[in-house]
C-alpha cells in the first residue's frame, strides 16, 4: 500500500526532531516536499531525509504541489497568519499544540478549518504514548464494568524537568540568523504582562490541560488557582475532582510526569517520559483492590518500545486513511484554550 504523501512546512528544531525523523522512517508515509524560509537549512534537511523537492515558503510548495496532509511545524504566536492558508489546501493539517496564542485567534482558526472542508490535528503527543493509550482504554473498560467503583479523582503531576532528553542531537543546523517573523495579536482582555503568563501557560502546561480532558472523559471548569501558580483544581462535568501540579519542584537530568486515576477500589498510574526521548513509552501501573476477602493485585503491563512522537505520527497518517479519527481536534484544542484563560483569570484576577 502506497504511503501518505506529506508536506512539512517548517522544519526547526520541533519540526525536525519531533516529527519530520518519524514520519520520514514510518513505512506507511511518504514525504514529499517541505517548505523553511531558511534556504540553507532547508536544503540540509531534504537531504538528510531524502525528501525530493524545496520551497522558500508555504505558498510556494501549495501553488505546486498535491499532498494528501501537511504537517506544519510553526511556532503557535503565528498560527492565526499561516494556518487559514494552509487549510485552503483542502487536506488535513497536523501542527503543535497550542492551536493558538489566544482564545479570539483560536476561534478564527475553528471557523476557517469548519470552512475549509477539512480537519486539524493537534500534537498532543501524550495521547499517542502507547501507556496513555493502554491507560486510557482501561480507564473506560473500568468505568463501564464497575469492579472498581466510581472513578473519584485524577491528579496530575508535571515538574519542569530535562524534556529534551538528548532528542536534539540529532538536529540538522544552518548559519544565519533566525528572520524576524510578525506575531498574531494579542488579545484585547487582558493585559500585556497577563498575556505573557497565558503564553507561557499554554506553552507549557496545556499538555496537561488536554490530558485531563482525556483522562476524565468529559468536559470540565477549572474552580481554584492556587496564589504560589503551583495548583489548579477542576471539577469535571459529573463531579469528579481533578489537579494539576505544576512545578512544585524541577529536575535538571530527569523528567518525572506521572498522572494518578484514582477508582473507590483502585488506581492506574501513568508515568511519562520526556517528550522528545526516543524508543522509550511510558509506564503504567494498575492496582485492583475490590475487598470483600479478594487478594488485591498490582499488575503493570509489558508495552511496545515505541516512544509518543513516533506513534503520534503513525495515528495522524492512520487518520488521514480514515482509519482512526484525529487524536485531538481544533474544536477540543480550543476548549483548552478556554480552560488556561479561566485559569489566568484566576490566578491573576483579570
Amino acid at each position: 500500500m502506497a504511503g501518505v504523501r506529506v508536506a512539512f512546512v517548517g522544519v526547526g528544531n520541533m519540526g525536525q526532531c519531533a516529527h519530520l525523523r518519524n514520519y520520514a522512517s514510518i513505512p506507511d508515509c511518504e514525504v514529499v516536499a517541505l517548505a523553511e524560509i531558511r534556504e540553507e537549512l532547508g536544503q540540509r534537511v531534504a537531504r538528510r531525509y531524502g525528501v525530493p523537492r524545496v520551497y522558500r515558503d508555504h505558498r510556494e510548495l501549495l501553488a505546486k504541489e498535491s499532498p494528501e496532509a501537511i504537517v506544519s511545524a510553526q511556532p503557535f504566536t503565528r498560527h492565526g497568519q499561516l494556518l487559514p492558508e494552509i487549510y485552503g489546501a483542502g487536506v488535513p493539517v497536523f501542527t503543535e499544540k497550542p492551536l493558538a496564542a489566544s482564545v479570539q485567534v483560536g476561534e478564527r482558526l475553528v471557523a476557517e478549518v469548519e470552512k475549509s472542508g477539512t480537519w486539524h490535528m493537534l500534537g498532543y503527543h501524550k495521547r499517542s504514548d502507547p501507556a496513555t493509550m493502554y491507560a486510557k482504554a482501561e480507564i473506560e473498560r473500568l468505568k463501564g464494568s464497575g469492579e472498581l467503583g466510581a472513578l473519584r479523582y485524577v491528579r496530575i503531576l508535571m515538574p519542569a524537568g530535562d524534556w529534551i532528553a538528548g532528542g536534539f542531537n540529532e538536529l540538522v543546523r544552518a548559519e544565519g540568523p533566525q528572520p524576524a517573523l510578525s506575531q498574531d495579536p494579542a488579545p484585547d482582555d487582558m493585559s500585556a504582562d497577563t498575556f505573557k503568563e497565558y503564553v507561557s501557560f499554554v506553552n507549557y502546561y496545556i499538555h496537561q490541560v488536554n490530558l485531563m480532558r482525556h483522562l476524565l472523559g468529559e468536559p470540565y471548569k477549572v474552580s481554584y488557582a492556587a496564589p504560589s501558580g503551583v495548583l489548579l483544581a477542576v471539577q469535571s462535568q459529573s463531579g469528579v475532582t481533578g489537579t494539576i501540579e505544576m512545578s512544585p519542584y524541577t529536575t535538571t537530568v530527569e523528567w518525572q510526569e506521572s498522572a494518578l486515576v484514582a477508582f473507590q477500589h483502585g488506581y492506574i498510574k501513568l508515568d511519562l517520559p520526556a517528550p522528545l526521548a526516543c524508543n522509550r513509552p511510558g509506564r503504567v501501573e494498575i492496582l485492583r483492590d475490590p475487598g470483600k476477602g479478594v487478594t488485591p493485585q498490582t499488575v503493570v503491563p509489558q508495552l511496545p518500545w515505541v516512544h509518543a512522537m513516533r506513534q503520534q505520527a503513525i495515528n495522524f497518517c492512520r487518520a488521514v486513511r480514515g482509519e482512526i479519527p484525529p487524536m485531538t481536534g481544533a474544536h477540543e484544542a480550543l476548549e483548552d484554550l478556554r480552560v488556561a484563560r479561566d485559569y489566568i483569570r484566576l490566578w491573576k484576577g483579570e
